[in-house]
């Protein structure tokens, strides 16, 4: 609901004045930082826009200084003396737009000497902005599409139903032979939980993940009640909509007998399930069940030698993208390497990467339909771009590939490496391993798709 404007700088004061009380991270960003600008020249937004506003410090000043004027004594005392400034509309719109320009990516607080994790503090000023009614297109139409129907691209049962079967006609087509990919299967073993991207765009992604449950022989299944790894209540709403999301999830497991979760290709819905499900279910904590990542569970078969992986078939050079929620917030690096390496033939790193890694400029959902940032996009990337020249796999006659194991990455990055004319292919982990995967007696292997 909209706060009327007369209302929203009370609004705002009064919610903000509740998160800070309540979570010691705001008060010790709030108090802590010494403005020392290291997180600066970190910050590819910054490096994109050279906006003041639009670095880690900046950010967090646009919320530092309203805390200053309301919540300390010597704020209220000498006011701008000591960096303190009255709440107005026009700061709240800032807050609209320069909180929805960070994409969350915590490389800041990785360099930060305090740990001050600035990310907490765009989280803080989205959750107010929620309050207030002021969202960005994307994220309320997600938020619709989520309460509807459980996931964020509005994607209903039968549309999914034909979705699955159309790709698994392609792969018979392509294969040889028709892996089932199961829709609200009961007594399954296993819930897959995809990104409703990976209907609209990422159709290889879904076919890779099918082909891999069919090797390895599972009963699995994924739920039409929850067809989205990804989570925009952990980007702009907590309280309600994430909430939302995990107790569906977690209540249609529980329905169709499941033993495992097992999440696919988003780099934030894993971040939100991996760190948040627990505390954010409304769900009876006496049933929980193991939730894993795809990439875990390829990478487990890999090492104990169960998947037959043939590099050839992937013959163009790649490089890899790690998602930042991946790879800064969940340790989830070496993973990817593991099934890199056994599926390609060609792998070059980008550096810095791991937990170093720069963000693909449009992570946390900084995609929405808006004239004045699409040019954005191109600005947040640029660093990005750099790093995957540096790789020279797109130097070749023929694109090379960059693989994007996170639905929001890809999303950007489709458009983004027109834009820097960066001549490669935008693949996700689950896609290259669909195509490595060896089905001997089962595949007509004339007819493996070479890269």
């Amino acid at each position: 609901m909209q706060v009327p404007d007369e209302e929203k700088v009370r609004v705002a004061i009064e919610r903000l004045g509740e998160q800070i009380r309540q979570r010691r991270s705001y008060m010790m960003a709030m108090e802590t930082c010494v403005k020392c600008g290291l997180c600066m020249e970190n910050c590819h937004t910054f490096l994109g826009t050279r906006d003041p506003d639009d670095s880690p410090v900046g950010r967090a000043d646009l919320i530092r200084k309203v805390w200053k004027r309301y919540f300390t004594v010597q704020g209220r005392l000498f006011g701008k003396l000591v960096g303190a400034e009255d709440l107005t509309l026009e700061t709240i719109n800032k807050w609209l737009a320069y909180f929805y320009h960070c994409t969350e990516c915590r490389r800041c607080g990785h360099v930060c000497p305090f740990g001050i994790d600035t990310c907490e503090i765009t989280m803080l000023g989205r959750q107010v902005l929620y309050w207030l009614g002021m969202v960005p297109a994307l994220h309320a139409d997600s938020d619709w599409a989520i309460h509807r129907l459980g996931n964020n691209m509005a994607l209903t049962k039968s549309g999914a139903v034909d979705t699955v079967e159309f790709l698994m006609d392609e792969i018979e087509e392509e294969r040889g032979f028709r892996p089932e990919f199961p829709v609200d299967k009961p007594d399954s073993d296993i819930v897959y939980v995809p990104s409703s991207a990976d209907f609209m765009l990422n159709p290889d992604t879904l076919k890779g993940a099918a082909l891999f449950f069919d090797y390895i022989g599972a009963n699995w299944t994924i739920t039409s009640r929850m067809i989205e790894a990804g989570n925009f209540g952990y980007l702009s709403d907590q309280y309600r909509t994430q909430r939302e999301l995990v107790t569906r999830l977690l209540e249609s497991a529980q329905q169709l007998g499941a033993k495992k979760i097992v999440w696919g290709e988003c780099g934030h819905g894993w971040r939100a399930a991996k760190q948040y499900i627990r505390t954010m279910a409304d769900v009876n904590p006496v049933w929980h069940i193991p939730i894993v990542h795809i990439h875990d569970e390829i990478a487990s078969y890999i090492v104990t030698n169960q998947l037959e992986l043939d590099p050839s078939r992937i013959t163009q050079p790649v490089t890899l993208h790690d998602p930042c929620n991946y790879a800064r917030a969940c340790g989830h690096v070496e993973n990817m390497r593991i099934i890199m390496r056994a599926c390609v033939s060609d792998f070059r790193e980008m550096y810095p990467n791991g937990e170093k890694n720069f963000c693909c400029g449009g992570g946390s959902g900084v995609l929405f339909d808006d004239e004045e940032m699409y040019p954005m996009r191109i600005k947040f990337s640029q660093k990005k771009a750099e790093q995957i020249r540096e790789t020279g796999v797109g130097d070749g006659p023929e694109p090379g590939i960059l693989c994007a194991p996170c639905s929001i990455c890809k999303a950007q990055f489709y458009p983004m490496v027109e834009e820097h004319e960066l001549n490669v292919e935008v693949k996700g982990l689950i896609d290259l391993v669909g195509k490595a995967l060896v089905f001997r007696g089962k595949e007509r292997t004339n007819n493996a798709n070479k890269h």
